[in-house]
């Protein structure tokens, strides 16, 4: 009897949250080494589920994890990285595209389905506009250049907003297509938090390796649970924050300066982190919000 009190209290514990929540759209981005796991999948979505079950309105992006170098080393071709993004030439760039679109995508779709949450999968090049990305080598002054990597100029968020006005979970890969209609990589952290700016969700949630953001990387009970914007960009100024991090924190800063309430950066191996997270009084992870006006 006293565990299933300690199971009601939970419920009452989420309630506010599930009602201050209802209806608004919460971009959940997750990759990296939670997508090699598939007890770390199915938790994630079996969490998504629930969260569009109580009235939510999920947007999932998500990664390839090691498939995609797993892939090219069967080609015979080397994974390279500059800056944290993948280097992508023509033959990465069809490699991207089969791993993400034809083979992640529809599986993740077909989970979530399995759990009573209607989902489809959207391939991000019919829905995001890119232009080559460039960039200078801070250190040298020299040309970067990545190949086939894109830089997001535009969204149309229609498609996604029909599903979700339909209850239906979008599930969608991080590319892009050029006004050529050739398509790029795009680094899933910055398509996460490009849908959250045009879609002007209530939350931008990264699942991540690491619990959330450390005043120490070397020590994992480090956790800062809140954080002010001013704050975070003061921690990078000290290099604080950087390497892997850098990305979901530079997604998440314009995020917030957009209109979006509030970024979380959570870990995903955590079972069922984002329900932790979102409807529990002392959350998980890092939130990071706007400072006080």
């Amino acid at each position: 009897m006293k565990q299933a009190i300690q199971k009601a209290s939970v419920l009452i514990e989420a309630l506010p949250h599930i009602q201050r929540f209802r209806g608004e759209t919460v971009i959940v981005k997750f990759g990296g080494s939670s997508m090699d796991n598939p007890d770390v999948v199915r938790d994630i979505l079996e969490d998504i589920a629930f969260m569009s079950c109580v009235g939510l309105r999920p947007v999932i992006v998500h990664g390839g994890g090691k498939a995609i170098n797993a892939r090219m080393k069967e080609k015979g071709l080397q994974a390279t990285f500059v800056k944290g993004l993948r280097v992508t030439d023509s033959e990465t760039m069809k490699i991207v595209e089969q791993v993400l679109n034809r083979e992640v995508n529809p599986e993740l779709v077909s989970i979530l389905n399995g759990f009573g949450c209607k989902a489809r999968g959207i391939h991000g090049e019919d829905i995001i506009t890119v232009r080559k990305h460039v960039a200078e080598d801070p250190d040298t002054g020299e040309a970067l250049d990545w190949g086939l990597v894109g830089e997001i100029t535009g969204v149309d968020v229609e498609p996604v907003k029909a599903y979700l006005e339909a209850d239906i979970t979008p599930v969608i890969t991080p590319l892009g297509a050029d006004a050529a209609r050739q398509i790029y990589n795009i680094n899933a952290d910055a398509a996460a938090a490009g849908l959250a700016e045009r879609l002007q969700a209530r939350k931008l949630v990264f699942l991540s390796d690491v619990p959330g953001l450390l005043a120490d990387p070397k020590d994992r009970n480090s956790l800062m649970s809140t954080l002010h914007l001013s704050e975070v960009e003061s921690l990078i100024e000290r290099g604080i924050i950087g390497g892997g991090m850098l990305p979901k924190i530079s997604g998440a800063l314009k995020a917030l300066k957009a209109g979006v309430r509030k970024t979380h950066i959570i870990d995903a191996a955590l079972p069922h982190s984002l329900l932790l997270e979102l409807f529990t009084d002392k959350g998980v992870g890092t939130e990071i919000v706007n400072d006080a006006p």
